[in-house]
């Protein structure tokens, strides 16, 4: 099934087409179509559902949209929603790295470091059929940048239990215990039971 992505991130293409491999995903651009949706929800479920509907209404073609973030317990759940806009000074967003650095900065002098991401990932079939799957990742932030792969805060969100960042293994392992990994792989279970 050709199911487009509620995005125009590329990192997230990626990732989900290493999941959901029986079907072929496409981002709004590569149809022709000009999709860019304010996040203005309280929620991941709220931002997911307003992209997933946003562009359904827009193509009426299956699509897939995603919302996730990573919340902090010392800093009272953010970034959470505000993610990708974490730092942002007048509109102007912050690039991966600053992004991170910014809150690391945030984060001295803080003990506890436990932070999880969550994902919440709405698909849209048709007018009639709609689902929703939401994980989450837990682990803790660290206190540098290490590893190359993946995007995001994935250098400084340490798996206490691998001994390494997310950025330092590899795509398919990662996406076995990711957040977006589990709701991707719980949407495909989906699609293959329909």
């Amino acid at each position: 099934m050709e199911i487009i992505l509620a995005s125009g991130n590329r990192h997230k293409l990626f990732e989900l087409k290493e999941i959901l491999t029986d079907h072929t995903l496409l981002l709004p651009e590569d149809i022709g179509i000009s999709f860019d949706f304010e996040e203005t929800g309280t929620s991941f479920l709220e931002n997911s559902q307003g992209k997933a509907f946003a562009l359904f209404n827009k193509i009426s073609r299956p699509v897939l949209a995603d919302d996730s973030g990573l919340i902090v317990e010392a800093l009272n759940g953010e970034p959470g929603i505000y993610s990708a806009r974490y730092g942002s000074v007048n509109g102007i967003e912050l690039e991966a790295p600053a992004r991170n650095i910014y809150l690391l900065d945030k984060l001295q002098g803080e003990s506890n470091l436990s932070a999880e991401f969550i994902c919440c990932m709405s698909l849209i079939l048709d007018k009639n059929r709609f689902f929703v799957a939401q994980e989450s990742f837990k682990g803790e932030i660290t206190r540098e940048s290490t590893g190359i792969n993946g995007f995001g805060y994935d250098p400084i969100f340490f798996l206490p239990e691998y001994g390494k960042t997310v950025a330092e293994l590899p795509e398919k392992e990662k996406n076995k215990i990711s957040h977006r990994g589990k709701a991707g792989y719980r949407i495909a279970k989906l699609l293959e039971e329909l």
